[in-house]
């Protein structure tokens, strides 16, 4: 697949109330599955990270529109790998709870393409 037919994907990530009302340890729970998450969406397949950034120092409180707490942006082979990374939220365990990440933290994507200046 060419440089021009990938999909250009900023994952906007934002945390919600259920995290600032969650006690110390399950707030400890909801960072482990976060980062397993993260390493999720770095080794899915179709998707390139090509960095992220997080505002938490900025924005401060829950995320309930934008601006988001975390941005990762990527390039995907296909619409299904950036879905199946979205899922990841709904997915994603937190510690034993049977709560899943999205109870937290939620997630949108925006897709595009890389912009290209022409000469």
């Amino acid at each position: 697949m060419s440089q021009n037919n990938l999909l250009r994907v900023l994952f906007c990530m934002g945390i919600n109330q259920n995290f600032f009302d969650a006690s110390a340890a399950e707030a400890k729970q909801v960072w482990g599955a976060f980062g397993v998450m993260m390493k999720g969406m770095a080794e899915m397949p179709g998707i390139r990270v090509i960095g992220n950034m997080d505002d938490d120092r900025l924005m401060v409180g829950p995320s309930t529109t934008s601006p988001w707490t975390t941005y990762v942006l990527a390039d995907a082979d296909t619409i299904e790998s950036v879905v199946a990374v979205c899922n990841l939220l709904r997915t994603t365990p937190v510690g034993d709870s049977g709560s899943k990440l999205w109870k937290y933290c939620k997630i949108e994507a925006r897709v595009g393409r890389e912009l290209i200046i022409q000469d």
